[in-house]
């Protein structure tokens, strides 16, 4: 195990500091005068931040010599983050493996690694999480930089201020203070959030949601997921729990939820009620979501009549989101994707018909991502609460 005194603090100790420092992670390289203009703060401050983190190394600037040598006054340097400053862990704990990525202070995966578990059993999943981190510390040996913080990302009802994964339905866990408990196993700063809101903050910081106030990630696969960012900041709700849209009744009648209601999207659009579906409308005994989709593929009208009504209502999903929060993109990502070609019309009319007024012109954006952008999700809460006092 190893020590904390690996990791330094961040330096910027104000919310207007770690402001400009996101900012130019972002949206960088940027002059000051292009910083102050994002940030809408002053010159004197802008000047003031980005000195010290000039000097800690965190922000680099772009000397352009002709223009020095032919300028009259001071030119205007762009600064950008210098993203091997610092190093960052993040793991995505799955049903039955871990992936685990290594980044950069950029959130660039620098090493991937997945891990099968052989158990969810917490004490089980703590010891593979923390021989997984050991390798990727020694990884981290060989670029000569410390590793800041480490993030993990868990389906479910997670307590990101507490630390607490309060119920995760697909590991069976409740009220397991993970953050404490891999901190003490790892050495690290530990985060751990929602996977589908690990995303989220991924997404708005070096994805599909750069420079967008307000915009959802809504995810399809295992579970029908939804991330919320409004007037910048993820939702993450008083308690915990936001943007569960696959808890969303749309059928009174419809089938039998695991959360114990009935009708759910998640209940018809998740792979697991997918494959549930398909072998009752066709009498095939298909083995999973992969052989599902082979068989729709094939041209089977049940099983294409399954994928049909998951589109609709994922659509109806979306169209619930865009109505009530007027998001300026909606972004479409999960391992359900793979059968996009299915159910594209379907979600396409069912959220053109719910969607009411000017909700409809909601830019809807399909983003295929590979299982390790889960984990580098993860990553980036790490990040943030390195760089932000707010978060931690």
């Amino acid at each position: 195990m190893r020590s904390t005194s690996r990791t330094e603090a961040f330096l910027a100790h104000t919310p207007a500091a770690s402001q400009i420092f996101t900012t130019v992670l972002s949206h960088g390289p940027l002059t000051r005068s292009e910083i102050a203009g994002r940030t809408r703060l002053s010159a004197a401050a802008v000047t003031k931040a980005v000195k010290p983190l000039i000097a800690a190394g965190y922000l680099v600037e772009d000397v352009d010599e002709d223009a020095r040598q032919s300028s009259l006054g001071r030119p205007a340097n762009p600064v950008r983050v210098d993203g091997g400053r610092a190093l960052f862990i993040g793991v995505k704990v799955t049903g039955d493996e871990l992936i685990a990525v290594l980044t950069d202070l950029c959130c660039r995966i620098r090493v991937a690694r997945h891990v099968p578990l052989r158990s969810r059993d917490p004490k089980a999943v703590l010891a593979s999480t923390a021989a997984l981190v050991q390798e990727l510390l020694a990884e981290a040996d060989g670029f000569g930089v410390r590793v800041q913080g480490l993030g993990i990302a868990v389906s479910g009802d997670v307590d990101r201020a507490a630390g607490v994964v309060r119920y995760s339905p697909f590991l069976d866990w409740r009220d397991v203070p993970l953050a404490e408990l891999a901190g003490m196993t790892t050495g690290l700063p530990v985060t751990v959030d929602n996977d589908v809101r690990a995303l989220t903050v991924a997404e708005q910081w070096f994805g599909a949601g750069v420079g967008l106030s307000d915009f959802a990630l809504v995810t399809v696969g295992a579970g029908i997921g939804c991330g919320l960012v409004v007037h910048g900041q993820v939702v993450s709700g008083a308690h915990g729990v936001a943007g569960e849209i696959g808890h969303v009744a749309i059928d009174p009648a419809g089938p039998l939820c695991h959360c114990g209601n009935r009708g759910c999207v998640e209940a018809i659009a998740a792979d697991s009620a997918i494959v549930a579906q398909v072998r009752e409308a066709t009498g095939v005994d298909v083995a999973d979501a992969a052989a599902a989709l082979d068989l729709a593929h094939t041209g089977d009208p049940g099983a294409r009549e399954v994928y049909a009504r998951a589109g609709e209502a994922i659509g109806r999903a979306l169209a619930t989101v865009a109505n009530l929060l007027g998001p300026e993109r909606v972004i479409i990502s999960g391992e359900g994707l793979a059968a996009y070609d299915l159910f594209a019309g379907q979600i396409r009319d069912a959220f053109a018909a719910a969607a009411f007024g000017s909700a409809a012109r909601c830019d809807v954006q399909t983003r295929p991502l590979p299982f390790e952008e889960w984990a580098r999700g993860a990553a980036a809460t790490a990040i943030q609460s390195f760089i932000r006092s707010d978060t931690h």
